[in-house]
């Protein structure tokens, strides 16, 4: 696939990441979580702009 050329959106989805040299992943992982620990409720509000 060295000569295909792609497009805008996948150039911008992929660039800056170096592919990881134990896995080949190239993107970071996504990581679901459903509980976080904050400081207080002023530090949660304003991670999520609350």
């Amino acid at each position: 696939m060295a000569d295909h050329v792609f497009q805008p959106e996948t150039l911008a989805i992929h660039a800056g990441q170096v592919p990881d040299s134990a896995t080949g992943a190239r993107a970071l992982p996504i990581y679901q979580t459903s509980s976080f620990v904050f400081d207080s409720a002023d530090h949660a509000a304003s991670l999520f702009n609350l």
